[in-house]
């Protein structure tokens, strides 16, 4: 059956917030502890205070949030007893506060709360996601939770919360976004409304990644990457990804690569392979070539269109310092071969895989992960 779900209500100013929070008296705050050291919390706490709403900062997350830190947010928020739940950061704040929400009322022991998600970086999506991944250390293992109750009552949009992001991280969040705009728009499950919210992250991304990358102040450039980020996150909440987040998951829980990052090097490999650049043209490369024509690259052939996009979107990795290879990530090769078969098991049984234009067997996983960790060319 097909459909497409839309929510949260999406505000773009920094009033939204009073808005959602009229009638709150209690709130939860999920971010991360510069957010809160740094005092940028008060994006959210002063208007707060102003309100007259209590509130309580939960500032322990950390880059790729674990079952323990969900855990003991849990226990703080059920004693707190919020009525509205916030997270203030990137995917990993949201995702760490979607599944404390959403595991909290599955116990029974609160009821779900008021969820909003303020993201501040462009690349998850997350705020518009029925999804959150939850990491296991001891495992060296990416959990992904997914289900419509986690998705959040309202996002908050505005690209002065990115204003103070370095380059490295514009660039990571910002090839994650194109991953899950273009991994959206060739999957199985893509349809009008899905295509429509991909090629428009796609073109937002095209024509303002590298200005924000380069110039941080241009805050329209980051405005526009915060929208292309929500768009490709309505697209794939929809679609579903492909195998190129299969991989990601377990390369980046293999060698702590951010997930951005582990995306970006593996785009055009994939996109490749999907393609069938080294032995036949698959229909997906049709798509690539829709791909093409939208964003000014079509060629004299289908064939050639497709190739561009693979091209340019290597071209692009290249430019904002993203490695181009996994040996150049800083993988031993050693390390890598030690972890090859795992990581091909686990990005076959990843709840991705399913929604990919080709599905791939094991060998073909296996020789895609290698081409990846070498460069070669493609």
């Amino acid at each position: 059956m097909e459909s497409y779900y839309v929510k949260p209500k999406i505000y773009m100013d920094r009033e939204g917030l009073r808005e959602i929070l009229k009638g709150v008296s209690r709130a939860f705050i999920v971010t991360d502890r510069f957010m809160h050291e740094s005092g940028k919390v008060s994006y959210l706490t002063d208007p707060m205070d102003q309100m007259g709403i209590s509130y309580e900062i939960f500032s322990e997350i950390k880059p790729d949030p674990d079952i323990a830190t969900v855990t003991k947010g849990i226990g703080r928020l059920t004693d707190f007893k919020a009525e509205a739940l916030l997270a203030l950061g990137g995917g990993s704040a949201i995702d760490a506060a979607k599944a404390m929400n959403y595991l909290a009322a599955r116990q029974g022991i609160l009821s779900r709360c008021t969820f909003v998600a303020v993201p501040t970086t462009s690349g998850t999506g997350s705020e518009v996601t029925s999804f959150a991944v939850i990491s296991d250390p001891e495992k060296s293992a990416k959990y992904p939770l997914i289900s419509d109750k986690m998705l959040p009552d309202a996002a908050l949009l505005d690209a002065e919360l990115t204003k103070t992001v370095p380059p490295a991280i514009t660039a990571d969040t910002g090839i994650d976004v194109l991953t899950h705009a273009i991994e959206a728009f060739v999957s199985v499950k893509a349809n009008d409304f899905t295509d429509g919210a991909a090629e428009k992250a796609i073109k937002l991304v095209r024509s303002n990644l590298m200005r924000a990358y380069k110039n941080p102040d241009d805050m329209r450039a980051r405005q526009k990457m915060h929208h292309a980020s929500c768009l490709a996150g309505m697209a794939f909440n929809n679609a579903g990804l492909g195998i190129n987040h299969s991989m990601a998951h377990t390369l980046g829980g293999h060698f702590h690569i951010p997930h951005g990052r582990a995306n970006g090097i593996l785009l055009p490999y994939v996109m490749s392979f999907n393609a069938g650049c080294r032995d036949k043209l698959t229909p997906t490369a049709n798509r690539y070539a829709r791909i093409a024509r939208c964003c000014w690259l079509e060629g004299a052939s289908m064939r050639q269109s497709a190739f561009n996009v693979i091209r340019t979107t290597k071209q692009l990795v290249h430019q904002l310092k993203i490695p181009t290879s996994i040996a150049e990530a800083g993988v031993s090769r050693e390390d890598f071969m030690g972890v090859l078969d795992e990581m091909v098991e686990a990005a076959l049984n990843d709840s991705c895989t399913p929604t990919n234009p080709r599905q791939p067997t094991p060998e073909q996983l296996r020789e895609l992960f290698l081409e990846a960790y070498e460069g070669r060319r493609i």
